[in-house]
């Protein structure tokens, strides 16, 4: 999708957050609490010196909690695609995990339970090259060239 054909609080979100996210955001931040430390003895440390301070935050950290929950379920969507296609593209992986997000608490722990027996299970084998070895990691790639030849045909 072009930038141009995205809404305008999906280009503002991605230019803020990618702003804010660099060190030069932090050390303005910093700069503007320094020139407000300073300027203290000029107004006198009033209240309404404080008072700027803390709206001006206040006010800042508001309207940046939408644009940053709005990154994070953008990149959580994204993510979650990612693995689903991981998932759907292994023969070996289970295709209930593909909408495991929208599982129960309940469900997600009985899960947890089986991997957690898997990692135990691969501890007990002593030998990192029984579990993941260079062998395997041929075969599996063998495995990938085959199939997507045998999908072309």
């Amino acid at each position: 999708m072009k930038s141009s054909t995205l809404p305008f609080f999906e280009r503002f979100a991605v230019k803020v957050t990618k702003a804010t996210g660099r060190p030069v955001a932090f050390l303005m931040a910093c700069l503007v609490i320094l020139i407000w430390i300073f300027t203290g003895p000029v107004f006198k440390f009033s209240d309404t010196w404080q008072l700027v301070i803390n709206t001006g935050t206040t006010i800042i950290t508001f309207l940046m909690v939408f644009v940053i929950q709005h990154a994070q379920n953008k990149d959580s969507v994204a993510l979650q695609l990612k693995l689903n296609e991981l998932i759907a593209a292994s023969s070996r992986a289970s295709n209930r995990l593909v909408d495991v997000e929208d599982l129960s608490a309940e469900e997600l722990e009985t899960l947890k339970k089986f991997y957690i027996k898997l990692s135990e299970l691969a501890k007990l084998e002593k030998n990192i090259h029984r579990t993941h070895s260079i062998d395997e990691a041929e075969n599996t790639h063998q495995d990938k060239i085959r199939t997507q030849d045998e999908s072309k045909r």
